[in-house]
C-alpha cells in the first residue's frame, strides 16, 4: 500500500512564473534521460504510472509538480542527456532548472537518479551544483542494479560515494525487483519531515 494514497498530479510548468504556490515542503527528483527516473518515483510512491514512463528518453521536458499529501510534494524535473532535442531547447531547460532551484524556498532536498552502470556523468556533476548552491541535501540512487551482479553492485556504490564524498548519501536501487525501495521512501519520508528548516537562498550561501 502506498504511504501516500491520495497522491495526485498538480501541474507542469514551463517557466518559474507557472510554478505553484511556494509554500510547504517538496523534493525534486533528477536525472539523466533513460536513467529509471519515471519508474523509481513509481516505485518509491508505490503507485503504477504515477509518473509516466516512456521507451522514448527525454520526454520529461517540464517541471512536473505532484501533490503527495497536505503540504508535501514531489516534483520531477526534466531529464536529458540521450534526448534529441535543439541546443535552444538545452539552454531554456538550464535556465529553467536555475530558475527552479534559485526560487523555491520550499525545496528540502534532491534525488538524483543515476544508472548504475554509467556511474555520475557531467550532466549528474551540474545537477549536483545546483543543489549545492542552496545548500540541498543531496540523495543518490544508483538504479538498475539487477543489472550487474551482486560484487559488481558493491564496487559500484563504493565508487560513487568515494567520487561525492560527503556531497551526497548514495544506495543501489532497482525498479524491476524493488531492492532499495524502503531506504529510498524512508530518505524521502525524512526530507519531507523537514518543514521548519530553512533553506537558504543563493545570495545568503557562504
Amino acid at each position: 500500500m502506498s504511504l501516500y494514497p491520495n497522491a495526485k498530479f498538480i501541474k507542469s510548468a514551463n517557466a518559474p512564473e507557472q510554478f505553484p504556490s511556494d509554500d510547504g515542503v517538496e523534493v525534486a527528483v533528477a536525472g539523466r534521460s533513460n536513467a529509471g527516473k519515471s519508474s523509481a518515483i513509481n516505485i518509491i510512491v508505490n503507485r503504477r504510472q504515477f509518473a509516466r514512463t516512456s521507451k522514448t528518453p527525454g520526454r520529461t521536458q517540464l517541471v512536473n509538480f505532484f501533490g503527495l499529501e497536505p503540504g508535501r510534494r514531489l516534483v520531477d524535473l526534466p531529464g536529458y542527456g540521450f534526448a534529441r532535442v535543439s541546443d535552444r531547447m538545452r539552454q531554456h531547460w538550464g535556465e529553467l532548472l536555475s530558475g527552479y532551484f534559485e526560487t523555491r524556498r520550499s525545496l528540502r532536498g534532491l534525488f538524483l537518479i543515476v544508472d548504475i552502470r554509467r556511474r555520475l556523468t557531467d550532466y549528474d556533476e551540474a545537477m549536483m551544483q545546483f543543489a549545492e548552491s542552496v545548500e540541498l541535501p543531496i540523495h543518490i540512487l544508483l538504479t538498475k542494479a539487477d543489472k550487474l551482479k551482486r560484487g559488481q553492485v558493491a564496487t559500484a556504490v563504493l565508487e560513487v560515494r568515494k567520487a561525492v564524498g560527503s556531497r551526497a548519501t548514495v544506495q543501489p536501487f532497482s525498479a524491476l525487483t524493488r531492492s532499495g525501495e524502503d531506504e529510498a521512501r524512508q530518505k524521502l519520508a525524512s526530507l519531507l519531515a523537514t518543514a521548519g528548516a530553512e533553506k537558504k537562498s543563493p545570495e545568503h550561501s557562504t
